[in-house]
């Protein structure tokens, strides 16, 4: 799948704008957009560069999914080199940003480009003669990726212009749908994807790392958890267990190394690899990840030092009377190697007082890329969704739906991997377990602000930080997008 990749920047030519500059360019080897999208290989060329746009995080500023899920939650910090250090993360952090923020936008503006290149598959691909089972997982994984954006757009935004097929200039300034809307279409997209897309096993070597059932279904499970159905995300996990597709790796540390990449738990991994040559513009063709990078020490390990791991969330390992053996896959601590870079030092990290770094996306120096600029390509894949992850919301929707023995057995079919007791809690203690097993299992994934948010403990936990119930559970609409639609946008409460 890394390889596929490649393929993108060909069908891009008719996936990006539809500026007048770019209608007045004269065709390329002959190549329109006219007799474009009639072969086979024109469709999957065409699902392939709306894959490409999973990978955006600097689009042009960063918008990362650590950004939200984990900075803005109790368990990292911003870190960086000081304050200053992209300042309108640390206001997003504190809970003080406003509308204008760049972040905000790029995060916006590249989930839209995904929604469009779906669209844009979903519109060209029906009437092309080719593989009619082929054509149908092309249309599914179209639909998942289109969900995913919406996904994306609606647990920060809540309702949001529903863009659900290319747009006429006449309709540019649509309005926001309700979040009930965006729902219906995300679930609507995800059944519908479910029944088309392969299961992983399907797959060729080639292809792995392609959407499959197993990941629409998940997302779906993570959907119908938004919306409180619990008996519908506990039967979707259940498929998702019964089909024998995954399975838990069996030693944790195994999960996050390169090596590790696409393994028998991976159920939706974003793909990357360390030797495209991208840069530090929009990354709209750029293979490689800039996590690898942003996460990493600074001084000499050559990083920039994000997402700071806290106090609070490295002391959760801990509460039970022993360390939790997932923390150190988990934090680097003062003292331990940093892979092949060196031993971690407060003097080898430049002096900055940070105790703890995250390890879960670290990359070695032999894992630099190979030519070019490594900075801009590590080639670390970004686990989005694990088996783990599935079992522990099997877990919360049987204990919501009544079924506690399930959700027990879930629950300690993870702590069983790690070797650490089985639990026997019953009521509110059981649920208590399953969401603070939710956090150390996804530490910094990207699960944490999000968690919390969608089952209403946000207040209780970030109320400390700044988060305002009413508030915080949205970010703001950015302010060009309102602007940009003559005020047919309007902003989220209190922004």
């Amino acid at each position: 799948m890394k390889n596929i990749l490649r393929l993108t920047v060909f069908a891009g030519l008719f996936l990006g704008s539809c500026s007048k500059d770019f209608l007045e360019k004269d065709p390329i080897v002959g190549v329109t957009e006219e007799n474009f999208y009639k072969t086979e290989a024109d469709a999957i060329a065409a699902v392939n560069a709306a894959y490409a746009t999973l990978q955006f995080q600097l689009s042009p500023a960063g918008h990362f999914r650590w950004f939200w899920g984990d900075i803005m939650s109790d368990d990292s910090e911003k870190g960086g080199s000081g304050d200053n250090d992209t300042n309108t993360l640390l206001q997003l952090e504190n809970f003080k940003g406003t509308s204008n923020i760049d972040l905000l936008e790029s995060e916006w503006g590249a989930n839209y480009e995904g929604i469009y290149r779906a669209n844009v598959v979903l519109e060209k691909v029906p009437p092309i003669v080719m593989d009619e089972k082929l054509k149908a997982r092309i249309l599914a994984e179209a639909k998942f990726i289109r969900a995913w954006n919406f996904y994306n757009l609606v647990i920060m935004f809540g309702g949001v212009p529903l863009a659900d097929h290319v747009l006429a200039p006449s309709e540019y300034n649509l309005p926001r749908a309700s979040a009930e809307e965006v729902w219906n279409l995300i679930e609507r997209d995800l059944t519908e994807a479910s029944e088309d897309l392969w299961v992983r096993s399907e797959y060729p070597l080639a292809d792995l790392g392609r959407i499959t059932k197993g990941a629409a279904q998940s997302l779906l499970v993570k959907t119908y958890l938004w919306r409180e159905k619990w008996t519908e995300a506990k039967t979707t996990a259940e498929a998702i267990v019964n089909s024998g597709e995954y399975q838990l790796v069996a030693d944790y540390a195994d999960i996050f190394p390169v090596y590790g990449e696409n393994n028998e738990e991976s159920i939706f991994e974003i793909q990357y690899m360390n030797a495209s040559g991208g840069n530090f513009g929009k990354n709209n063709a750029n293979e490689g990840s800039f996590t690898n990078v942003y996460t990493r020490a600074r001084g000499a390990f050559g990083g920039y030092g994000f997402n700071i791991p806290t106090q609070d969330f490295v002391d959760e390992f801990f509460k039970e009377g022993f360390e939790d053996p997932r923390l150190k896959s988990t934090v680097f601590r003062l003292g331990e190697p940093m892979g092949d870079r060196g031993i971690f030092t407060i003097d080898a990290t430049g002096g900055f007082p940070y105790q703890y770094y995250p390890k879960k996306y670290f990359s070695n120096k032999s894992e630099d890329a190979p030519f070019g600029d490594p900075i801009p390509n590590g080639g670390t894949n970004d686990r989005v969704i694990r088996y783990a992850d599935v079992l522990l919301m099997h877990a919360e929707a049987a204990f919501k739906a009544n079924d506690e023995n399930a959700a027990r057995t879930s629950l300690n079919l993870v702590r069983a991997r790690v070797g650490i007791p089985s639990i026997n809690f019953s009521g509110q203690a059981l649920l208590d377990a399953i969401y603070r097993e939710r956090r150390l299992e996804l530490g910094l994934e990207a699960h944490r602000f999000f968690d919390l948010v969608r089952t209403g403990r946000a207040p209780a936990v970030l109320g400390s930080l700044g988060f305002t119930a009413g508030t915080h559970e949205l970010f703001p609409i950015p302010q060009s997008q309102i602007q940009a639609t003559n005020g047919a946008l309007t902003q989220n409460p209190n922004y």
